[in-house]
């Protein structure tokens, strides 16, 4: 049987290089190719380990059996790949070890979780995404790879493109949000943006498409946990931003930890060399994650690390991110004929050409430079692109009676919560090398931003209940402590208007923090309807890494800004935002649950047999909520108005080979410059196999002066009405064709034509 595999994966690997005329090889080809020829079988094996520091790399192995046997290993050629090595003194002396000491002088790739920033922190990647502006993504991955680049660092494991339709789940801060179109945009973004157009400049790095794949659904939105979808789900939603980003160039994938289709995604031979690998032509290579392929034995698809290991290499994973299974039994199981070295090879081979494309053979140490990392690090110009991008980020959700902006020159605010002061939690989980307590507070912008005659009133009002920072040793705050809500409210009596600071502690979401709760933990609801009492002008300002459910803040605050995580400059964004030196544009790219209890909660839903009331309680919803979401994807306000003409189309009839294009008039009628997020989604309302309700299709982001109006014009494809089967199979299906377009998903026109064979 494992012969018969073997074969089948050889034949793989056959098709996929039979387009190669070996007489016309790339340079890189070729060097690789005489490498290749020069290695043993250990060092070739030796290129397929990955391992975590297990010392600071400037001084001397400690005397203990770990870091004095990863000493050996890497002196011998039998590492690949190092991460948590940071530093340009670091990373140069590890690389030294490497290139000095092994026989070949193979250079190691290092990489990081460069996930939104290096230590100039931006936003979390949840609130990038809500930015809908590629550019500002793409600049905010450039800004990250000049840093990281400049510690020594080649390799970044991001983007993470899971689409996430489950509040509960910690790590939907990580990714682009509910829809696979958006999030393909952004991913492409963030790709471009890490890796620039060549990757052997040192001020650009690798990145990593993950996590391949399902992982956005695990089950109850625990982290970790089982994902069971269909093919059809897989092929339509999960798998588009990864096919994306695999046409844009991205250099690596890495796989996920869950079972899918009943097989770990580490030891998938359908994902990783039928699918990637195969028919998307990836030229990369694939990483495992952190102990996956160990895993593997804990999920019950292999009896021990040695049968972990044959999966994992069948399958099509090349590089063993700490589990160590390849340096333990690869050479076994070659010597044993159940592994072929062509399999071994091609690993290699990938391994190899990423490490050619970044420029390691040519200088390995040319990311090592103390005194770019000096001068690169942490700048001026670094952190004030990181509050441009902030801005972009935030999310205006409600705002009675123009309550915002904010004058500058009022007489008095009170600024209240528990995050107002905070100069650490707006860094957000997955920080890299921020400095902590490092970021700008929401008290000092607000104190920067207004007249020296404004009497600002400050009070913390409660503590945040935090999640787990058993890591950090930190402890949690008493839940129930009301002794600073007197002070508050004295606050707030002596003041105009109050901003109140509410949300999460960063780290209540982020890699393995999932919740069953999603509202406002402690005091954080009590305290503001005490405030609410003696001051009605509240404007509050959510910190938070994921949707909340705040239902009844959404009803009773009249003014309600999402700032999420910023990042560094934080407080000054949210102060360019409040007092109107920039208006918000951002829009929700994951919808907010009115309760836990809806969770997941996505626009892109199927219809059901029973979708609408037919006077009897016989019908898809709940008894004691509404159906619909607090804010839809999509949705987002603007200090200004924005006026929608009719759509148009230019045909009502076309052929699959003929475009059809929509356009609209788009109108400034408030009395701010402002950007809108035009929105277009189509539904196929009858198809082969059923469709969602709606589904993005294409977006614009315009930006008009007060009383400017703007043609908008999109043109939609053949291909852009077309979906995958369960097998895969790409359709393109005739027939009657709904558009919709509008501000957001909910709030749209609608017009219609038909595709004809």
């Amino acid at each position: 049987m494992i012969k018969k595999l073997n074969l089948v994966i050889i034949s793989l690997l056959i098709l996929s290089s039979c387009n190669i005329d070996k007489n016309t090889l790339s340079k890189e080809d070729e060097f690789v190719s005489e490498l290749l020829e020069k290695m043993t079988l250990s060092e070739k094996i030796g290129q397929l380990n990955q391992h975590t520091s297990r010392w600071e790399m400037t001084g001397p192995a400690p005397k203990n059996d770990k870091s004095q046997d990863q000493l050996e290993l890497i002196k011998n050629g039998d590492v690949g790949s190092m991460l948590n090595v940071t530093g340009a003194d670091a990373t140069r002396k590890a690389q030294q070890l490497a290139v000095e000491n092994s026989r070949l002088g193979i250079p190691m790739i290092f990489g990081y979780d460069v996930i939104h920033g290096y230590q100039t922190m931006f936003p979390i990647p949840l609130a990038e995404a809500s930015s809908w502006d590629p550019e500002i993504v793409k600049l905010s991955a450039q800004v990250a790879a000049k840093e990281a680049s400049a510690a020594g660092l080649q390799w970044t494991f991001a983007p993470m493109m899971d689409v996430g339709r489950d509040a509960r789940w910690g790590r939907v801060m990580e990714g682009c949000g509910e829809d696979p179109y958006l999030a393909s945009v952004l991913s492409v973004a963030r790709v471009k943006g890490f890796q620039g157009d060549n990757l052997s400049k040192n001020n650009t790095i690798a990145a990593c498409a993950k996590h391949f794949a399902g992982y956005g659904f695990s089950e109850s939105g625990r982290d970790y946990n089982t994902v069971d979808i269909s093919t059809y789900t897989l092929h339509n939603i999960v798998l588009p931003p990864f096919k994306a980003v695999t046409e844009a160039g991205v250099s690596t994938f890495m796989n996920s930890f869950n079972i899918i289709n009943g097989t770990p995604a580490t030891a998938s031979i359908y994902l990783q060399r039928s699918l990637l690998k195969g028919l998307w032509n990836f030229e990369g290579f694939v990483l495992s994650d952190w102990a996956s392929i160990e895993e593997m034995t804990t999920h019950g698809a292999a009896e021990d690390l040695k049968e972990a290991a044959l999966l994992a290499i069948n399958a099509g994973s090349d590089m063993d991110m700490e589990s160590h299974a390849y340096s333990k039994y690869l050479k076994e199981l070659v010597e044993e004929e159940k592994v072929d070295e062509k399999l071994i090879d091609d690993a290699v081979k990938r391994i190899l050409k990423i490490k050619y494309k970044l420029g390691l053979f040519e200088d390995p140490y040319q990311y090592s430079n103390i005194e770019r990392e000096k001068k690169e690090i942490y700048s001026k110009e670094n952190r004030d692109i990181a509050r441009k991008v902030a801005r972009h980020s935030m999310v205006l959700l409600k705002n009675e009676k123009q309550l915002l902006p904010l004058s500058k020159q009022i007489k008095s605010i009170a600024v209240i919560g528990p995050l107002a002061a905070n100069k650490d939690i707006p860094l957000g989980s997955w920080r890299a090398k921020a400095i902590k307590n490092s970021a700008v507070s929401l008290l000092e912008g607000i104190q920067s931003a207004v007249s020296a005659k404004t009497k600002i009133n400050y009070s913390k009002g409660c503590n945040l209940t935090i999640g787990d920072r058993s890591f950090l040793q930190e402890l949690s705050f008493e839940e129930n402590d009301k002794s600073g809500f007197p002070d508050a409210i004295k606050a707030a009596q002596n003041s105009e208007v109050v901003i109140m600071a509410l949300g999460e502690d960063c780290w209540q979401s982020g890699e393995g923090r999932s919740q069953t709760d999603i509202r406002l933990k402690g005091q954080q609801l009590d305290l503001f309807n005490a405030i609410k009492k003696v001051n009605k002008n509240i404007i509050v300002v959510l910190m938070n890494g994921r949707p909340l459910a705040i239902p009844e803040l959404s009803e009773k605050a009249p003014a309600i800004l999402e700032t999420w995580f910023g990042g560094s400059e934080a407080g000054n964004a949210i102060a360019d935002v409040l007092f109107g030196d920039y208006n918000p544009s951002g829009k929700l790219t994951i919808s907010f649950p009115r309760s836990v209890g809806q969770c997941p909660i996505y626009y892109n839903h199927m219809n059901t047999g029973r979708p609408t009331s037919t006077n009897n309680v016989f019908w898809s919803h709940y008894t004691d909520s509404p159906n619909t979401p607090l804010y839809p994807f999509g949705y987002g306000l603007s200090y200004t108005s924005f006026t929608y003409g009719q759509a148009t189309i230019n045909s009502d009839e076309i052929k699959k080979n003929e475009s059809i294009q929509v356009k609209l008039s788009l109108a400034n009628t408030g009395n701010f410059k402002g950007e809108e997020v035009v929105q277009l989604y189509i539904q196929d309302p009858k198809a082969t196999y059923a469709r969602p309700v709606k589904e993005l299709k294409k977006f614009k982001k315009i930006k008009l002066e007060p009383g400017e109006s703007k043609e908008v014009s999109f043109i939609l494809e053949a291909k852009d009405l077309g979906y995958y089967s369960p097998e895969g199979e790409f359709l393109i299906e005739s027939g009657v064709y709904h558009i919709y377009i509008g501000e957001n998903s909910q709030e749209v026109q609608q017009v219609n034509f038909t595709l004809i064979d």
